[in-house]
């Protein structure tokens, strides 16, 4: 990886560790959120007792520790470029009386492991903020057994995502916030169909599939919305971080408007919508 490349991987560490309380504290709301993609990446993989599973950008903790929960005999290695988020994912592991699990901090670039080490990869929510994701595919497809299977996930186009629209569309109108360079990072960068399956293809996986998987995100209340996403949220506290109190005020109080008149019962539950990416080895 590049010089710029390594800056953009290293502000991206400081993030996450810097956010991981807030990811402890809304832990229960995001996995649940979070939880019908990781099902479809299990279904696809479908975990065998003595596979041997990478788990990259594994953040809390998960899909791989659903995963390490189905084997007698195989073992999930749970990745993250941050410490502080692999702490929380090895303690809900030990909460859960999950053993066959080991943690360790590297980055997707350039995987501590030999070729053909792992019978499966699970990624979930991880690719779209990869520096180098072509990189990320082939680094992948080298630890990956003949035979082996890596399914991932990214978030699909920002109108079926209202759930982070509703923030950052408010903080955009309000704000002159720069447009990120065409390619950077970011939540959305993967959300063109087929995006992903040209990754994958180019570092030499076969079967590709992809699939749409809708989500609710079940907040119940406007208050507990926007108490999450200016805890884990890093592009919202970003923003928030440059504004006035006054103009803090005011997109507090248009987002409130905003999530108010699309859910007028008061019971906030957000759709969303990712793609699952499913791939295998030859």
């Amino acid at each position: 990886m590049n010089q710029e490349l390594e800056i953009i991987r290293d502000q991206q560490q400081e993030v996450w560790n810097k956010f991981s309380a807030g990811w402890k504290k809304w832990d229960t709301l995001t996995m649940d959120f979070l939880k019908p993609v990781g099902d479809e990446m299990i279904r696809l993989l479908s975990p065998k007792n003595n596979d041997m599973v990478l788990d990259i950008a594994s953040g809390t903790g998960e899909p791989g520790l659903t995963i390490a929960a189905m084997l007698t005999n195989g073992k999930v290695t749970l990745t993250d470029l941050s410490a502080d988020m692999l702490e929380i994912a090895r303690q809900n592991g030990v909460d859960r009386g999950i053993k066959n699990i080991e943690t360790l901090v590297c980055d997707v670039s350039e995987l501590p492991f030999e070729d053909n080490t792992f019978d499966i990869i699970s990624c979930r929510f991880g690719f779209m903020f990869f520096p180098d994701m072509q990189l990320a595919a082939k680094e992948m497809a080298r630890v990956l057994k003949p035979g082996g299977k890596v399914a991932t996930s990214v978030w699909s186009i920002p109108e079926k995502n209202f759930w982070i629209t509703a923030s950052m569309g408010v903080i955009q109108k309000n704000m002159d916030i720069p447009a990120p360079p065409s390619g950077a990072p970011g939540m959305f960068r993967c959300a063109k169909a087929g995006m992903m399956s040209d990754l994958f293809k180019e570092a030499g996986l076969t079967d590709i599939s992809e699939k749409e998987i809708a989500g609710k995100m079940n907040c119940g209340t406007t208050d507990t919305y926007w108490n999450l996403m200016t805890d884990i949220a890093a592009p919202v506290v970003a923003a928030l971080s440059k504004a006035d109190q006054a103009m803090k005020d005011k997109i507090k109080a248009e987002v409130y408007a905003a999530i108010n008149q699309k859910y007028p019962d008061g019971n906030v539950i957000i759709d969303s919508s990712a793609i699952v990416v499913y791939a295998q080895k030859k």
